[in-house]
């Protein structure tokens, strides 16, 4: 087996001795390239950015923007990672090295002020710089669109970029200002080209070791002969468990290339996504097919975690808090798990077993998610949380609703932050169904649905919030979709 190695800066280098579960972040700074920088070791600052090289959405290669202080090293074996000190094109004029655009825009626009945050800023803005439908996007021209730019830039690619020297205005200006890429723009045109294929890992350093099987039958054999693998797609949860918490394992295996679990398809009666695709990657291909997801994906994290995470993870972890079951409960979507000796399906509904528990067997690997058609046409999506964006819910809430004729004929409400386990709504789904769309119908329904679930209070919010937040959903709800009803 060929040795591992990773392409930085257009520069092959071995991954060696670095140990497995080594972070890009550290590997790249033990290299001199210390633009790259550790500032919470969790994914929600952004000082690590990088730009990774991979298959595109919309042509054979996209520049995504990742936390490089989550991924491990190991993983990147074979694939190619730009860092800020690789954006200048490397020119001389006068002495100096040419910018990159955003670099440019960036120090013109005093959008550096201690410098800290800069570099994962600018990969950030480089890899929303390189988006092919960017300019698709551009803010009318009378401003109405705050979060886009009149260069179509979407001020998310930066929601998980943190400043603080709140220098945000800056930095938006930089963002708004830059252009398109040139013709001659090397990391424009490698766009155009394939993207780095997936190569077969096995990197074995300190008595531990990285796999990266080239079949999802390989994985589900490795997962068979040894149980007590730890599985990773996009890293963003086993990342902070490597830093905060120096989690060691003997075997790690990386499923988030497996061509098996990267498909999405419609189908007449289901769609069905696979469960190693980013969030980002499901957002851009469904394109607002399911707009309950669509309402979920920009209040998931911030896009820097959603370029790496995974909704095979954000199950896997069986996580009470986890953004997406709420909202896959409400679509009563299922999930197949696969192992060694074939596939089942399970409702969502049945697989949250307890806290962080659930039906998944050992040596089985959640294939992909399946939501069936059709949908509901009402839907929502609440996330109740401290700030805006890039935060944990205290509580989540998601409908799904058919209204015909002003009668709810069916009712579907999924809930998370409430109990051990992302759970459905089902006495208040009964207390809808069947019954008239009108205040007094959805007051009584609040009611019941303040009573669901089993909140507990901790640093986030009280139990009585919690339970309040429930009811207010549903009437926030009505208020939101009566004259849509009744039109």
């Amino acid at each position: 087996m060929v040795a591992a190695r990773i392409t930085v800066n257009g520069k092959e280098t071995p991954i060696s001795p670095a140990a497995p579960h080594t972070t890009v972040l550290d590997f790249l700074r033990e290299r001199g390239l210390t633009g790259t920088k550790e500032g919470c070791a969790e994914g929600e600052c952004g000082a690590c950015s990088v730009m990774v090289a991979r298959p595109g959405v919309n042509r054979p290669t996209d520049w995504v923007a990742v936390n490089a202080c989550l991924v491990p090293v190991a993983a990147l074996d074979g694939q190619e990672v730009i860092t800020s000190e690789g954006l200048a094109t490397g020119g001389s004029s006068g002495g100096h090295t040419a910018l990159h655009p955003v670099q440019e825009e960036m120090a013109v626009r005093g959008g550096s002020q201690c410098g800290y945050c800069t570099p994962g800023f600018i990969c950030s803005m480089a890899a929303e710089y390189y988006r092919p439908d960017r300019c698709a996007h551009a803010d009318p021209a009378d401003g109405t669109d705050p979060e886009h730019g009149p260069n179509g830039f979407d001020l998310h690619a930066l929601s998980g970029n943190l400043c603080r020297c709140t220098g945000y205005r800056p930095i938006r200006d930089a963002a708004f200002a830059v252009g398109t890429p040139t013709e001659d723009d090397a990391l424009a045109q490698r766009r155009e080209q394939s993207p780095p294929e997936p190569v077969a890992t096995e990197y074995t350093r300190e008595d531990s070791t990285f796999l990266r099987p080239g079949t999802l039958a390989e994985a589900l054999r490795l997962l068979r002969e040894r149980p007590g693998a730890v599985v990773v797609a996009g890293s963003t949860d086993w990342g902070v468990e490597v830093n905060i918490r120096a989690r060691r394992e003997k075997c790690v295996v990386a499923v988030d290339r497996l061509p098996e679990l990267r498909a999405l398809r419609v189908e007449s009666d289901h769609i069905e996504i696979g469960a190693a695709q980013t969030l980002t990657e499901i957002e851009r291909r469904l394109d607002g097919r399911v707009p309950l997801l669509a309402e979920l994906f920009p209040q998931f994290a911030s896009r820097l975690i959603r370029n790496s995470a995974t909704l095979g993870g954000n199950l896997g972890t069986g996580s009470p808090i986890g953004d997406s079951p709420p909202v896959l409960l409400a679509l009563e979507a299922s999930v197949v798990l696969a192992d060694a000796d074939g596939e089942r399906e399970v409702p969502l509904s049945d697989y949250f077993t307890g806290y962080r528990q659930s039906v998944r067997r050992p040596g089985e690997l959640i294939r992909s998610v399946r939501i069936p058609l059709p949908l509901s046409p009402i839907t929502a999506f609440h996330k109740i949380a401290k700030r805006r964006f890039d935060d944990i819910s205290s509580v989540a809430v998601a409908f799904a609703l058919d209204i015909e004729d002003g009668t709810v004929r069916r009712a579907r409400i999924g809930l998370g932050g409430v109990a051990a386990t992302p759970v459905r709504a089902l006495a208040a789904e009964a207390a809808l169904e069947g019954r008239p769309w009108t205040a007094e119908t959805v007051a009584a329904a609040a009611r019941v649905l303040q009573s669901q679930g089993t909140p507990m209070d901790d640093h986030r919010a009280s139990a009585r919030y919690r339970s309040a937040m429930l009811g207010q959903s549903l009437l926030k709800l009505y208020a939101q979709t009566t004259e849509a009803v009744s039109a």
